[in-house]
């Protein structure tokens, strides 16, 4: 049966009608967290996730940040059976083992930290990176026991110690347990000091609670990023406690730089660099 002039219209029309245009991949572009410019996703990789319009070091993973710092395939992780347990069967929102299970499951990692010997611009060194994605970088028993142990292994093969910090804090879920990872990791560096060891901390943002009151600010050598917030306790508690104003930023690196008690404000393109540099001027 012929089709009408009506019906081979329609058709035509609906042939030739543009397609709707497929959505754009979510996560392709980001929003800086400082300036607040869209940015597109590689570009910012690319910068080693550092904002390319206003200069803004974003937040990493301690993955990205062995990535950044190791040479190509020089990596080897150390203490990778180290998992935590819950002797203490905390429970908060939920139980502690829960929430360990789904941090692991998120992260892929046991716990929030990673260890290993890697080469530095070849430059053999131990390094450990704290890992904020897994409960914002908390020190519990295993982080602690890690550090400890490659601060032991700096101390046997006497090769340079970097631990790049970031961290909310000592791990409230396990109480007196991660308070005693303060003295463990310290008491581990007064060794490494002792035999002659070289031990640079290098600060991100954040480093706080009591990572900052232990071995983060324990380095020979104490490096910051840009505007890392670092400290103890929150500005509103310490202004609580000694009843006066406070400075302007008075918790970031330029600040602490200028007080004392942080050596040299780096960029993150500049890290490995100044790292080589120091390993070198020191002759370890």
């Amino acid at each position: 049966m012929s089709q009408t002039a009506s019906e081979q219209t329609t058709r035509t029309w609906s042939e030739l009608r543009p397609q709707r245009k497929s959505s754009i991949p979510e996560g392709l572009w980001l929003r800086c967290q400082a300036c607040g410019k869209m940015v597109y996703r590689r570009h910012l990789e690319a910068n080693l996730n550092v904002c390319p319009e206003c200069d803004f070091h974003h937040r990493i993973g301690a993955t990205e940040r062995i990535n950044q710092l190791a040479d190509r395939g020089s990596f080897q992780e150390l203490f990778t059976g180290l998992a935590p347990t819950d002797p203490l069967t905390f429970r908060d929102m939920k139980p502690y083992k829960d929430r360990l299970l789904a941090e692991q499951i998120k992260t892929g990692s046991k716990d929030a930290i990673k260890s290993g010997r890697m080469f530095i611009k070849g430059r053999e060194a131990l390094v450990c990176c704290l890992d904020l994605t897994f409960m914002m970088g908390s020190m519990g028993s295993v982080v602690g026991e890690s550090i400890t142990r490659t601060i032991e292994e700096a101390t046997r093969t006497g090769l340079p110690l970097v631990i790049v910090s970031c961290s909310g804090g000592a791990r409230m879920q396990e109480s007196g347990l991660s308070l005693m990872q303060m003295a463990k990791t310290s008491a581990a560096l007064a060794r490494l000091d002792d035999a002659g060891g070289l031990f640079i901390s290098v600060l991100t943002d954040p480093t706080t609670g009591g990572v900052t009151a232990s071995f983060a600010m324990l380095g020979d050598v104490i490096l910051a990023e840009p505007n890392a917030l670092i400290g103890f306790a929150g500005p509103r508690v310490i202004r609580q406690t000694i009843r006066q104003e406070l400075p302007e930023g008075f918790q970031r690196s330029e600040f602490l730089k200028k007080s004392g008690l942080v050596d040299r404000v780096i960029h993150r393109a500049q890290l490995r660099t100044e790292i080589a540099r120091i390993i070198d001027y020191t002759g370890k």
